[in-house]
């Protein structure tokens, strides 16, 4: 069966505490919800297919590792090359210059996400 799903890529090279980084996961997973509420200001957001399946189900996710900013940003473009939504997270307080501590992709199908993330390793 195609799960819809949503998968948070995280650096592991920053060295985030847990908390640190169950916190960027989190900004990550509501971003993409965050995001069409600030675009649609009317009273109905019009949520895809995928992202209604999501909402009224599961809320799957999968929290994924990678280990620098280049990787984090290929994997992030080659998601969106592949027509799915990604939200970058940036930490503005943590360290002296704004960082990409995360990311989310989706939600979407399992088909969809899959080949972009099925080499990195569960976090």
């Amino acid at each position: 069966m195609d799960k819809v799903k949503q998968v948070i890529v995280m650096r592991k090279d920053l060295n985030l505490s847990k908390g640190q980084m169950v916190a960027q996961g989190a900004h990550a997973s509501i971003a993409f919800l965050t995001n069409l509420v600030r675009e649609y200001t009317d009273d109905i957001i019009p949520f895809n297919q995928r992202e209604e399946q999501w909402i009224k189900g599961t809320f799957y996710k999968v929290c994924l590792a990678v280990n620098s900013e280049e990787e984090l940003l290929y994997i992030g473009s080659e998601a969106h090359n592949r027509g799915l939504k990604v939200h970058y997270i940036q930490e503005n307080d943590l360290f002296k210059e704004s960082t990409y501590t995360c990311l989310s992709i989706g939600p979407d199908y399992s088909s969809n996400i899959d080949p972009v993330t099925k080499h990195l390793k569960l976090l």
